[in-house]
């Protein structure tokens, strides 16, 4: 299923899933079976709503709608955590000076620096560095500690898109990144969350790719991580217990703004898409703070 949250004009929400004919056309699942709840975050971590969900958006008469008259909002509005990796592709980390990192880095985002498909990416009036980064995000749907390979990739509810934007001057003030990754509604999350059963095995062999005002400035596949979905929650689960609805962003490749000569960054007017193969694309406007 490909699951996303949205509100409508009337300031109702709901969660939606696509059809089968395409991004168009969506099952309101919630008018559909008044017994699914309105969060999806509460959705994805209930085995048997999952069920109802798939039954909604097979039933004959169900509630259809268009993502045309909706607003998209992030698919887990307010994650409890959102764990960023840095330097998960080798060219990445060798653009910026790094040598191939024997451990990833990690930094925390916060709920407050979200954003979702089709709202604004906000160029903050301190900086003119907003850079971007594609990349791929998987949401957790159970309660997680001390995974193994064998079993890692159970507590992925799905896979979605994710454009770390950047405010690099910021995030090199000092030694961690954290700063410079948490300015509010730069981190664009979206549109929809896509179930396991639709994709590789750890999204694994996907094309990713960035498109700064249609130029195309990152290209790579995700076969090129260093660390795979499945190692990647293997080495967070073994520090931290992962939760339902926490965000995990798995790191962008080669081609980012402040790597270029000269340097490109993200203005207002400016339209910056993310697209992941199987999944989708995550269009944003920039505009001023």
């Amino acid at each position: 299923m490909r699951l996303f949250a949205y509100r409508a004009s009337d300031g109702n929400e709901g969660v939606g899933a696509l059809t089968k004919g395409g991004a168009d056309e969506f099952v309101d699942l919630c008018a559909t079976d008044t017994q699914i709840p309105t969060s999806l975050q509460l959705i994805i971590q209930d085995e048997n709503l999952m069920h109802r969900a798939n039954a909604a958006l097979k039933h004959p008469n169900a509630v259809r709608g268009q993502t045309s008259s909706i607003s998209f909002k992030p698919p887990i509005e307010r994650p409890g955590k959102i764990v960023c990796m840095g330097l998960n592709y080798a060219d990445h980390a060798k653009e910026g000076g790094n040598a191939r990192p024997e451990y990833p880095s990690f930094f925390m985002r916060g709920p407050s620096s979200l954003t979702s498909h089709l709202d604004p990416i906000i160029k903050p009036r301190v900086s003119d560095k907003l850079d971007y980064e594609a990349e791929l995000a998987f949401v957790v749907g159970k309660k997680a500690r001390h995974l193994t390979l064998d079993n890692a990739l159970d507590c992925v509810a799905g896979y979605s898109i994710f454009n770390d934007g950047s405010i690099r001057d910021y995030q090199r003030k000092t030694t961690q990144w954290t700063i410079g990754k948490n300015f509010d509604r730069t981190g664009a999350f979206g549109p929809w969350l896509v179930t396991p059963d639709e994709l590789p095995i750890g999204c694994h062999g996907l094309n990713i790719q960035s498109r700064l005002n249609g130029q195309v400035m990152q290209n790579a596949n995700t076969k090129d991580f260093l660390w795979g979905i499945a190692e990647t929650i293997v080495l967070i689960s073994e520090c931290m217990t992962l939760e339902p609805g926490d965000v995990v962003i798995t790191g962008t490749p080669a081609g980012v703004g402040y790597a270029r000569n000269p340097p490109v960054f993200m203005k207002a007017g400016d339209i910056c898409e993310i697209e992941i193969e199987s999944i989708g694309v995550l269009r944003n406007t920039i505009v001023d703070e």
